[in-house]
């Protein structure tokens, strides 16, 4: 029997990136500096939000997304936030709100006036006080509306209710720093990725470890749920230090499906993943291309597509939300890319090319559309649903009529599971006691600069008294 190459039918595979002209991009942006290991950038249907690079506290653009082109040094900013801005995300169901966190241990909700920013923006409509260290991570909940998670460097996952301003919940099963969150389809599952090198997958209202994964040939950085497909795939590095993805089940984290080494280079390698097409897309920190894969039911799971190549790095990538697409170009998927060096976000389109101008419903299924299946209460009270669904073809142009109201709470004690948060601090690590160190370092030699300067002025004084008293005039 002679061998054959085996075919592969499928309506992605000439799937092609095609980047924004010049006149399409959003030019002059002082893209942060900051080597969190997060995109600095969040976009939806209207704003596209950039975490920027400023002195003596934290701030991010917010820019409509039609005003495209040069953008002013002066242009208006939020800029509320007392340290370094790590984080941001738009709300899925209200267009106007984002939630920003910082390095002040804070948790930001922000409202966002019709048309964008006329003036910069100091007062936030919530300000969310629990974790005892800086915040690095936030994520709004997939399903429920004013439901929202953030991850601190005190170890801990904190669930607030924005109907009340307060934690309502906290997870505490992580011994380092968590690395990324992310939610399967109706958020009843959540899987972390964390520094101590394990993978776990938790039940976010109880707080329980379902599956725990060791990963000491694989390590770790970023996690997504597939979908509903009951898999994860995370991407890390192998003990070989090359960069490499693996795909799991998550009801059995023992051994990991698959493992593929992607390449060489250091960065941080992120995962993006669009379940209507079941496409994977991987973009490495500081690399110019964007792969990407179809992910299949069997063996072997992982089909590699085509790649996206483009001289200029990325620090980070926004991705529009579904409903944010051009149907009618057969858009499949959109990043925005954040190029430092030119102080440039470039809109990337992955295509579908196809001749046919009409809605194409083969590669647009109903989608999670803007409407939240389950209220904050319905939600901590056990109910699971799935994200109400959405065609492109008729109701992608439907704005959100949920309006977000702020309550009002006096500040205190922050207790959960009877447990202060804001007292219950955990010790500090080898990086955060070096930082002290230097900054009051930092501050005893510029103590001591006052101070002999301060000694110059008095010598200065104590000259001129004496000479004054020497003087002819005064005998």
């Amino acid at each position: 029997m002679s061998w054959r190459p085996q075919y592969r039918s499928s309506k992605f595979r000439n799937v092609y990136g095609k980047a924004a002209s010049r006149e399409h991009c959003f030019d002059g942006i002082p893209i942060t500096k900051n080597v969190h290991d997060n995109h600095f950038c969040a976009v939806n249907a209207r704003f596209l939000a950039i975490v920027t690079e400023s002195a003596g506290g934290g701030s991010f653009l917010v820019i409509p997304l039609e005003q495209t082109g040069r953008i002013e040094p002066n242009y208006p900013k939020v800029c509320g936030h007392q340290g370094n801005v790590l984080d941001i995300k738009w709300n899925p169901f209200i267009e106007n709100i984002i939630a920003s966190c910082s390095e002040d241990t804070s948790v930001r909700i922000w409202e966002i006036p019709e048309g964008g920013l006329k003036r910069n923006m100091t007062e936030a409509v919530l300000e969310l006080y629990g974790h005892s260290r800086r915040v690095g991570l936030i994520e709004w909940h997939p399903t429920t509306n004013n439901i929202l998670f953030s991850a601190g460097y005190d170890y801990k996952v904190l669930i607030w209710n924005l109907d009340i301003g307060e934690p309502v919940k906290m997870i505490d099963c992580h011994t380092d720093v968590i690395l990324c969150m992310s939610f399967n389809t109706d958020g009843s599952l959540l899987a972390t990725t964390c520094k101590d090198k394990k993978l776990r997958v938790v039940e976010p209202r109880s707080g329980r470890v379902l599956q725990e994964a060791s990963c000491k040939n694989h390590r770790v950085n970023r996690v997504v749920f597939l979908g509903s497909t009951k898999r994860l795939l995370t991407t890390g590095v192998s003990r070989w230090n090359t960069r490499q993805i693996a795909l799991w089940d998550q009801e059995d984290l023992s051994m990991p499906l698959i493992e593929e080494e992607i390449d060489g280079l250091s960065g941080l390698l992120f995962p993006f993943y669009d379940a209507d097409t079941h496409m994977l897309y991987l973009a490495g920190k500081g690399d110019g291309n964007i792969r990407y894969y179809e992910i299949g039911s069997e063996k072997p799971y992982l089909s590699y597509l085509m790649e996206f190549r483009s001289p200029a790095p990325q620090k980070g990538l926004g991705v529009m939300p579904k409903h944010g697409l051009d149907v009618s170009a057969c858009e499949v998927f959109r990043f925005y890319k954040l190029i430092t060096l030119k102080g440039l976000i470039e809109p990337i389109s992955m295509i579908v090319p196809r001749r046919s101008e009409t809605y194409q419903e083969d590669i647009y299924p109903m989608t999670p559309g803007t409407e939240p299946a389950l209220t904050p209460d319905e939600w901590l009270s056990g109910v699971n649903r799935d994200p109400i669904l959405m065609s492109l073809k008729e109701g992608y142009k439907k704005t959100s009529k949920i309006v977000f109201k702020a309550p009002v709470r006096e500040k205190k004690s922050v207790v959960v599971n009877g447990i202060d948060l804001l007292e219950n601090v955990p010790p500090r690590t080898e990086n955060e006691l070096l930082r002290m160190f230097f900054r009051q370092q930092d501050e005893i030699r510029r103590l001591k600069e006052e101070l002999s300067q301060k000694d110059i002025r008095i010598r200065q004084l104590q000259l001129e008294l004496k000479n004054l008293r020497n003087s002819p005039k005064n005998n």
